[in-house]
């Protein structure tokens, strides 16, 4: 939609300039370049003749030297891998649905106006996970810029009138609805994509997001980390229905949790025990993706060392004799490794994030109003940089001044 300004400088890039407009290259040419028509030599291609399903795929068989035809099956059987969210080759594409879940997130809070005195410290202590953990490092950058700027947007005192709360909302969403960075599209799924529009997308994002953050987090950060996902669902999440089921489980449990993998094993349990619930409803009512069918996860294919034993009960459900020992390693693998790799650093470019970092954490202590970091991960970004102390004072200094300049003029 280039008529939204979240698309003008993506559709300017690519010389979009009517509808529907097609173009056909390889992942890293669309992230790395720009396109114009008039470019002799170009390895994206724009797709001139699929106006219909017919013409399009015979424009995609010919550029592959393919044959197929609308009429192809897309799975042959159920032994193959179903679909992306299985093939470990495919989840670093997940890292674009990540940020875009994040921001969509983050949208939504503004949206409805669900940042309130109540709220407010779930909301900080949730970010400050993000600043350490976030797997996108732009991600990591936009929440310290919005944790140092948060009193500035949402005192303690949040007893505004609907004017100026009204305001308030238009300065927040003007200054950090970009929180993992303009580059961010909104709308355009990859790993999480749906066959239908209203299924997968943001939820499966932000699952994604969850796993990602349990497996990266240190020990020391375990009953914390527990504690603020499930506040944030509770008060942010926006289907009543499912902030319950959620909020219900995490009430369930009764012993701190001591380690990350024990966070980690009972979010992906929890995850499961969520898919079944799902599996019974869309069938009952009809309402499942049919290409994304809920299913238990991982499947045996991806994870065969996962699975002790399995069998089928007599309505045709799936039960699992789980190995948590081989399911822990393949969640880290998965969910850390894979998704953190696709996003590599420069020295520089890590030792500025973790700059920024510090001065999100160092800020949020100091403040009175704001909630406390988690030791955890303050040591964590601590012990990345021997400089940590000295760069996060410096960085701090400098945003403070340069907002004493901006005021005074």
């Amino acid at each position: 939609d280039c008529a939204s300004k979240v698309n003008v400088d993506l559709c300017s890039r690519f010389s979009v300039d009517h509808y529907p407009f097609l173009l056909w290259g390889p992942p890293p040419k669309f992230a790395n370049t720009k396109w114009d028509r008039k470019q002799e030599k170009s390895d994206i291609k724009l797709i001139d003749d699929g106006r219909t399903a017919e013409r399009l795929l015979m424009w995609i068989n010919k550029q592959l030297e393919s044959s197929f035809t609308l009429d192809d099956k897309k799975y042959e059987n159920e032994n193959m891998l179903p679909n992306s969210t299985s093939d470990p080759k495919q989840v670093v594409q997940a890292i674009y649905d990540v940020e875009e879940a994040t921001a969509h997130a983050l949208q939504i809070i503004l949206e409805h106006k669900m940042i309130k005195a109540d709220t407010r410290d779930s909301l900080i202590r949730f970010l400050q996970i993000l600043v350490a953990h976030h797997p996108s490092k732009r991600c990591r950058r936009g929440s310290a810029e919005l944790l140092i700027n948060f009193d500035d947007h949402w005192p303690s005192n949040l007893s505004l009138s609907s004017q100026d709360s009204s305001k308030l909302l238009e300065s927040v969403a003007a200054d950090n609805h970009k929180i993992c960075g303009k580059e961010v599209p909104r709308g355009y799924w990859i790993f999480c994509r749906g066959s239908k529009s209203e299924t997968r997308g943001f939820s499966c994002g932000l699952w994604v997001l969850l796993h990602s953050l349990t497996v990266q987090i240190g020990d020391g950060e375990s009953q914390s980390t527990f504690t603020s996902i499930c506040d944030f669902i509770h008060n942010f999440f926006i289907c009543e229905e499912c902030r319950k089921h959620f909020y219900d489980m995490c009430s369930s449990v009764s012993v701190p949790f001591k380690s990350a993998r024990d966070l980690s094993l009972w979010l992906w349990s929890t995850h499961n025990k969520v898919n079944e619930r799902l599996m019974k409803e869309e069938k009952d009512m009809g309402t499942g993706d049919p290409s994304f069918p809920k299913a238990i996860w991982p499947p045996k294919a991806l994870c065969p060392s996962c699975y002790r034993s399995s069998s089928r009960t007599s309505d045709g459900a799936l039960q699992v004799d789980w190995n948590e020992d081989e399911v822990f390693p393949f969640l880290v693998n998965y969910y850390g490794k894979t998704l953190v790799s696709s996003y590599k650093e420069t020295y520089m470019e890590s030792l500025q994030g973790r700059t920024q970092v510090g001065a999100a954490l160092a800020d949020d202590a100091s403040s009175s109003h704001a909630a406390r970091v988690p030791i955890g991960a303050a040591l964590g970004v601590a012990a990345a940089s021997c400089t940590f102390g000295a760069l996060a004072c410096f960085w701090r200094t400098q945003q403070k001044n340069r907002k004493q300049r901006k005021n005074w003029n």
